[in-house]
């Protein structure tokens, strides 16, 4: 598994959308993220920027917050800027394919990471986190904390984003085996803390007796057990997270989380790179497939001890 420094990791990223910036001899490579308030995207991005910049190029980071109109502006200025290549985590699975066409018919290659669109043969590979198998990795754990009965609600992130529907579908899957594990709410929470704290009030308010909640992920997670403190009932709730970010692995030390899966964001973002790299210098990105899955892993109190750095689990 990729390791880097932390201070590699936490060098600062550039969110200006519209900034020129002159290009290295092997070329500049427009990172294009989410939103670095999340750490989970704020590593993908200084991983991609480090990668690049350590093979010769010149990077820049920028951010479209999920607006396909910002997305668009940001790629007609990697055009502008004379990209060789472009690392793109899309915004929406379907409203991204127009972006994605404009940088390939300016004769850049597009490089997607995290999240997918609903398009092949576009892109020239799309690096994503295996979301079926750490939804139903994280699954069984949360059954396995949870015993074989109780009420739960669960935290769904973006519906623009597949990975959303993904990770929820996973999760149905495995704890649809366990016929009094109940579902009694279900709230679409954005990705976002504040949302999960609020949509978690919310919840909490109409099912205040409920033993679990599963979230599509750490932010929308740890929103929840805010609440929950809040409320007094964090003792009796079991609470799941997906991403592996610093604040959630922490959370698990302090027995405040029951897990979190950890997305192998700092390995794919660089591998994004380095296909990149092959592609401008062969023509070729290395890879066997347009789609390529990493495989999620676990994150417990047995474990977490092993987490060396943002978002990379040790041996």
């Amino acid at each position: 598994m990729l390791k880097l420094t932390r201070r590699a990791l936490m060098a600062a990223v550039a969110v200006t959308p519209l900034m020129t910036f002159a290009a290295s001899a092997d070329g500049l490579i427009s990172i294009i993220v989410t939103d670095p308030a999340n750490p989970y995207w704020l590593t993908e991005g200084e991983v991609a920027k480090a990668t690049a910049e350590g093979m010769g190029y010149e990077a820049n980071v920028s951010a479209h917050k999920g607006d396909t109109n910002t997305e668009s502006t940001l790629i007609d200025t990697a055009i502008t800027n004379k990209s060789v290549a472009i690392i793109l985590d899309p915004a929406n699975a379907d409203g991204s394919i127009g972006a994605v066409k404009k940088a390939v018919d300016a004769g850049i290659p597009v490089f997607l990471v995290n999240a997918e669109i609903n398009q092949e043969g576009l892109a020239k590979a799309q690096l994503v986190s295996n979301n079926a198998q750490g939804a139903a990795l994280g699954a069984e754990q949360w059954i396995s904390v949870m015993g074989d009965k109780g009420t739960y609600v669960e935290l769904f992130g973006n519906p623009a984003d597949n990975n959303a529907a993904t990770r929820s579908n996973g999760y149905t899957t495995v704890i649809g085996q366990y016929p009094d594990i109940v579902q009694v709410g279900k709230e679409v929470a954005n990705w976002d803390r504040t949302q999960g704290y609020q949509k978690m009030q919310s919840l909490l308010q109409a099912n205040p007796d409920i033993t679990g909640v599963i979230s599509g992920n750490d932010e929308m997670a740890l929103g929840a057990i805010a609440a929950l403190k809040e409320a007094g009932k964090l003792a009796n709730v079991k609470v799941g997270g997906f991403d592996g970010s610093p604040d959630a692995v922490a959370a698990v030390k302090a027995g405040e989380m029951a897990y979190t899966v950890l997305q192998p964001v700092a390995v794919f973002a660089a591998e994004a790179v380095k296909q990149a790299d092959s592609f401008i210098k062969t023509g070729a990105t290395g890879a066997a497939t347009e789609k390529q899955l990493f495989d999620c892993l676990l994150i417990t109190a047995e474990n977490a001890d092993k987490y060396t750095a943002a978002f990379t689990l040790s041996e």
